[in-house]
């Protein structure tokens, strides 16, 4: 295989579940759309690839940009994830999000501001930055928690059921909003969604899993 993301022969397994001998590719630059039914393993293959669940891996190889990572701690990934689960801190704002991980990674300040100016006018947040997330719809904390994500300028940005629970004004929205991004950004990424028409709409290309 040798797209910028492969993954080889891939078993997992949790608790009762079993993944086996599961392999795909992304090209670098490629948005794929990971479709599949509930319980069919989607989240857990994403998960495997950011690293959260390293234990549950009981063979195969996963490589990101010509690296092996299958044994890499989530944090030395290069990898940033939208979890179906928004979660924003609750005493940091908006434009302290979109700084988190620059500051953690040590970037320098004009740096960290550049790259927050960027995001918040390629997200529409420009008018949110010194918002707390209470009182953020839905839609708002999504692109809050896609800019974090993609702070850092990952090699692989992974989105997992990322606009479930938007009203569909809303989801029709961040979706744009989303595709946009990507093409800016020209991040390769994983969507992991059951929807076929968010599924046509962000992805490139689509696999379903059985």
């Amino acid at each position: 295989m040798s797209g910028f993301l492969t993954v080889e022969n891939l078993a997992v397994k949790v608790g009762s579940f079993e993944l086996s001998d599961f392999s795909f590719e992304i090209a670098e630059g490629e948005c794929l759309s990971l479709m599949g039914p509930s319980g069919c393993g989607k989240t857990t293959v994403m998960e495997a690839i950011c690293g959260l669940r390293n234990e549950w891996i009981q063979a195969g190889e996963i490589c990101l940009g010509g690296e092996e990572i299958t044994g890499l701690p989530a944090g030395a990934r290069g990898v940033g994830l939208v979890p179906q689960d928004i979660v924003l801190f609750p005493t940091m704002t908006v434009r302290e999000h979109l700084e988190f991980g620059p500051r953690l990674h040590g970037w320098r300040r004009k740096a960290i501001a550049e790259r927050v100016e960027g995001l918040s006018e390629g997200l529409g947040l420009g008018d949110l930055l010194e918002r707390l997330p209470q009182g953020l719809s839905g839609g708002e904390s999504r692109r809050v928690a896609l800019g974090r994500a993609l702070a850092l300028r990952p090699s692989l940005l992974c989105l997992d059921e990322a606009l479930s629970g938007l009203d569909e004004a809303r989801h029709e929205e961040v979706l744009t909003m989303i595709r946009g991004m990507i093409e800016r950004e020209k991040v390769t990424t994983l969507h992991v969604t059951h929807s076929l028409a968010e599924a046509r709409m962000l992805g490139d290309r689509i696999l379903e899993m059985g």
